[in-house]
């Protein structure tokens, strides 16, 4: 196929290139029948027969490198957030079972130094939670100490500009690590982990606890144990506060976390608890909560050394239901906070939440509606691992299903946003996450933003709608036609960096070029310009799916 506005040979990724897009007399507005005809295609591909696109080999053996280069891209655009040359060219180094083990082997972000160094630079990564809230109170309260009604003022909106901009940061640091870390499958499985345990960080003030929370109770542990990881999420003061826990008490119940850890983070409402379970566990979580304060509250003497303080994570025995519990089955004697671990151990090992946990991430990496075979043998593996994320994955990743990738799953706009702008500017570093953060919320899926604690959909049908096509078609033509607010500085009085995407770059010509179908073509041909080109690919059927 002609691409009519090719460079004669892919510039390098640090340069801008490309036309300007001002430079191009002939841009005009994308024919909206065209992009009618490619929404109804993006719509029916997933009803496509399961037969490879034209051009693309067959699944070749897993074990050699000599792979076809639309097969490889193929594989990486599952894997990752979006194939781009860069991991392309990665990727052409190893066989594909040891990329996917090089992969799940990951502790930490490998990153470009600039980026490296952005992410290095920001209040989160540099100042402890503890210490950050602790300024921030202080420095509210100077504020609002200020004497006269002008100044007063002034320095309280200048310490709710810093609140903001530090509210801002943990976004900004994982949509850059989403964008550039060479550890896709880490990065992937840290967002798929805040959505299973979605908290809303517009509640009270958890916006400014959400780095952390993704930080210290998600990250780490995104392809440990999956024990480890749901103690963590128990033990925070983002999913505490959010759901309420700091308000059960002994006395006073409150069951909003105790329901939300069986039904969404565990067993799964066909799971097989009871109401009584959920009351139960409700008992067992009396006194586990949060404090934010310096100071530790009074206890009464006898129950002194059963009180709990890790950070901002308090449990007081003061408002513990003591009494002995029955849960999933078995009694718990009550002991206080190892009753918590009790109950921990019993729902992270129970058959329903490898299930549940095993049929959720073959819907988010594979399918809406994923093989049962290959969620048995994920919840076998799962239940024979301990809970062992990493393990449960590596029979996914190394499953026929997910070696023929057939048929291709709708994009959410997490992945869409990200790999379209991984595409555009390869390993370039985008200057501004503004614009990303900003498609996400009009597209409907806003980092740390879900109204409810279900999380976002994982089934790619659920952001297929007339509105969501549209929107899409606009985020497309922002990124295709322009550098669209990515690479202006965030200064008083910001500059706009020199850059245009280049999408038709190598990746474009070795692998994707032989995905597209003929009417894909035919679009792209008619194209008048680079920008409605570039806009065009975006929009592509072929490129809302991976």
């Amino acid at each position: 196929m002609r691409a009519p506005f090719d460079p004669p040979s892919p510039p390098s990724p640090a340069q801008p290139g490309g036309p300007s897009p001002d430079a191009s007399p002939g841009t005009r507005f994308v024919p909206v029948g065209l992009l009618c005809l490619l929404a109804v295609a993006c719509c029916g591909l997933q009803a496509c027969s399961s037969a490879p696109a034209r051009g693309m080999a067959s699944v070749a053996s897993p074990a050699t490198s000599a792979i076809d280069p639309v097969e490889r891209y193929r594989w990486l655009n599952r894997l990752t957030w979006g194939a781009n040359p860069a991991i392309a060219d990665f990727a052409r180094s190893v066989d594909r079972d040891t990329f996917v083990e090089r992969q799940l082997q990951a502790t930490g972000s490998h990153l470009p130094a600039p980026v490296q160094a952005r992410i290095a630079a920001l209040t989160i990564s540099r100042v402890p939670i503890e210490s950050l809230l602790r300024d921030l109170d202080e420095r509210r309260k100077a504020a609002d100490a200020v004497p006269g009604d002008e100044e007063r003022k002034a320095a309280q909106q200048a310490h709710q500009q810093d609140v903001n901009r530090i509210a801002r940061e943990p976004a900004t640091r994982h949509v850059l690590r989403a964008l550039y870390s060479t550890d896709q499958i880490l990065e992937r499985m840290t967002w798929f982990w805040l959505n299973h345990f979605s908290v809303n960080q517009n509640k009270a003030n958890l916006r400014l606890i959400m780095g952390d929370y993704e930080e210290s109770a998600l990250r780490p542990h995104a392809l440990g144990r999956f024990r480890d990881l749901l103690g963590a999420v128990a033990s925070h003061p983002a999913m505490l506060r959010y759901l309420d826990n700091e308000q059960n008490a002994a006395g006073h119940i409150n069951e909003n976390f105790a329901r939300e850890l069986l039904e969404l983070h565990t067993l799964g409402v066909d799971g097989g608890y009871s109401q009584q379970d959920v009351q139960e566990l409700a008992r067992i979580l009396t006194g586990v909560g949060a404090n934010f304060a310096r100071t530790t509250p009074n206890v009464r003497k006898d129950l002194q050394s059963r009180y709990v303080r890790r950070g901002l994570f308090d449990f007081n025995p003061a408002r513990h239901d003591f009494g002995d519990k029955r849960f999933l089955g078995e009694p718990i004697r009550g002991k206080g906070l190892e009753e918590l671990d009790e109950a921990l151990d019993r729902m992270a090992s129970h058959p329903a939440t490898g299930r549940l946990i095993s049929l959720r991430l073959a819907t988010y990496w594979l399918s809406d509606t994923p093989p049962p075979r290959l969620v048995d043998d994920m919840a076998l593996t799962f239940r024979k691992t301990d809970g062992d994320i990493r393990a449960t994955l590596r029979t996914l990743f190394l499953s026929p299903e997910f070696r023929s990738g057939i048929p291709p799953k709708f994009k959410d706009p997490m992945n869409y946003v990200i790999s379209a702008v991984r595409l555009a500017y390869d390993t370039r570093p985008i200057v501004n996450v503004g614009p990303v953060l900003a498609w996400l919320n009009r597209m409907g899926e806003p980092l740390y933003g879900r109204a409810t604690p279900d999380g976002y959909p994982l089934q790619g049908s659920a952001w297929m709608s007339p509105g969501q096509m549209t929107t899409r078609f606009e985020v497309a033509k922002a990124i295709g036609s322009s550098s669209a607010g990515l690479f202006r500085t965030e200064d008083p009085a910001p500059v706009d960096q020199p850059a245009f995407p280049q999408l038709a770059n190598a990746l474009y010509h070795e692998a994707i070029a032989r995905t597209l179908s003929d009417s894909t073509r035919t679009a792209l041909d008619q194209a008048g310009s680079q920008q409605e080109w570039n806009t065009l690919l975006l929009s592509s059927p072929e490129f809302m799916h991976r």
